[in-house]
């Protein structure tokens, strides 16, 4: 599935024909917000996995 420029170019006239160019920014911008926000949990899950794992493997008193 190789695209070339000529594909890349019709794609995004038909994305601006679909959303017009208003839409666009708004678009993007939700995105950039979704993008950060899954970075965000994703990071936050870690952290309490690893937590979770050096609660286990400390020696109980």
């Amino acid at each position: 599935m190789n695209l070339g420029m000529p594909e890349i170019i019709v794609i995004c006239i038909a994305v601006l024909v679909l959303f017009g160019a208003k839409k666009i920014p708004e678009f993007a911008s939700g995105l950039g917000k979704g993008i950060r926000e899954f970075k965000r949990a994703m990071s936050s899950t870690e952290e309490e996995i690893k937590k979770s794992i050096n609660e286990d493997v400390k020696p109980k008193e």
